[in-house]
């Protein structure tokens, strides 16, 4: 069983990829080569530390992690999620992710807001153990679909006043997916606190199999042994009541209040000027937003632009074209 735990993302993962490399075994599930760990419990104790940024190893692109957190947490399996990461339609069905984590979480089988029943149950009853969100569904998940959830739920625990969220996979990633599930996980651990007045605790992630790509393994190997904390994230809430609303207003890239949902509206909408060749917008709206992700967008335009070649010591960010 491999425990770590950890103040920020970076730190989290820098010691679980090096964990990975050195006592994981071979596994290569549908003929994909891994070394995997059986078994993984990570701690991170400051959940606003969520953000993964360690340039030039391991670059994240801010635009889709924005993206995919606000897609899940709008309930969407839309497919304007692909803009954001073309990638993620080999993994369709008939065009639709049926695997996607939305409609689970908001509308479990078309009836059921499973976030609102969490934050119900915890209102009621502060001490409660029964603050669940299921996203696997076996009834749909052993039909043979191309995506299937990862994650096979959350719990939620509310004690002495702090909020602590514990997440359970069945399969994780460690080199591309690990980096967006922490990010979308503990952006709603940090909503739900807000809602229940809470202060924001530690956020568990316990991994059945945590494994690491063959081809990604020369890059984990570049990791440096320990690396800095990584950036704390500002601020976002919302009353529940105007929740949705600001999501909506996010994606559309319309003003929303909050210096939060700001930058990530900002984000957003500076991303799509990048990919409608737009390039000067976009880095003129992204030199104006507040807040680390817009800085690190900024970066990532630099990756993009000059791939291996940003001069050394250029902070860099980025994955999806």
């Amino acid at each position: 069983m491999l425990v770590l735990s950890a103040s920020s993302a970076n730190e989290l993962f820098t010691a679980a990829c090096h964990a990975v490399r050195a006592t994981g075994r071979p596994a290569a599930p549908r003929q994909m080569a891994t070394l995997e760990i059986l078994g993984a419990s990570l701690c991170l104790t400051d959940p606003r530390r969520r953000f993964v940024d360690l340039p030039p190893v391991r670059v994240l692109n801010p635009a889709f992690a924005v993206a995919e957190a606000v897609w899940i947490l709008s309930g969407s399996d839309d497919p304007w999620i692909y803009q954001y990461n073309q990638r993620l339609s080999g993994y369709a069905d008939h065009g639709r992710l049926m695997g996607a984590y939305g409609p689970r979480l908001r509308r479990w089988h078309g009836t059921t807001d499973q976030l609102d029943q969490v934050r119900t149950v915890l209102t009621d009853d502060p001490d409660s153990r029964r603050a669940v969100i299921q996203l696997f569904d076996p009834a749909a998940d052993f039909r043979g679909h191309k995506d299937v959830p990862c994650t096979l739920g959350y719990r939620f625990f509310l004690r002495d006043g702090r909020l602590d969220m514990h997440t359970t996979m069945r399969s994780q990633d460690l080199w591309l997916g690990f980096c967006y599930d922490i990010f979308t996980a503990t952006l709603l651990q940090e909503l739900l606190a807000g809602w229940l007045g809470a202060d924001l605790g530690e956020y568990r992630h316990q991994v059945d199999s945590l494994h690491l790509y063959a081809q990604d393994l020369p890059a984990a190997e570049r990791l440096p042994p320990e690396t800095r904390p990584g950036p704390l994230m500002t601020p976002l809430a919302a009353p529940w009541a105007e929740l949705d609303e600001r999501l909506r207003r996010v994606i559309a890239g319309e003003p929303v209040a909050g210096n939060g949902w700001t930058e990530m509206a900002g984000v957003l909408a500076s991303y799509r000027a990048w990919k409608s060749r737009d390039r000067s917008r976009a880095r003129l709206t992204a030199a104006r937003l507040p807040g680390p992700l817009a800085a690190a967008l900024w970066r990532w335009y630099d990756r993009l632009e000059h791939g291996d070649r940003v001069p050394a010591g250029t902070p860099q960010a980025g994955e999806n074209r």
